[in-house]
């Protein structure tokens, strides 16, 4: 099995490609590493494959923010400008001089 490089960033604003959320990345894991259960209760039309890298994210929709787990081929780039509103945003990410979202916090596994 083939691991790819990953397309996106820690700090990076996303937007799922057929769902209506987004959010901010906070960590990468390089191929999928939740539970087969996990994998299996996804509907098989919107189920990815496992050998990409998947990405944990501060994510928001029209309603609540929470975390999401989503495949790389589900994301693609958010510029639309628009500000997150997720308060856990603020807890995990600075913004800097350049209006880039800068981890408050190295940890790395």
């Amino acid at each position: 099995m083939r691991i790819r490089e990953a397309k996106f960033n820690i700090g990076d604003v996303v937007r799922h490609r057929s769902l209506p959320f987004r959010g901010v990345v906070f960590d990468v894991d390089p191929e999928f590493s939740r539970s087969e259960e996990w994998y299996q209760s996804l509907p098989l039309e919107m189920r990815p494959g496992k050998d990409q890298p998947f990405y944990h994210l501060v994510a928001e929709n029209e309603e609540s923010g929470y975390v999401a787990y989503v495949s790389e081929e589900n994301l693609e780039v958010d510029d639309s400008g628009e500000p997150l509103r997720n308060p856990q945003i603020g807890e995990l990410f600075n913004m800097t001089e350049a209006g880039e979202l800068s981890p408050r916090y190295c940890v790395a596994h």
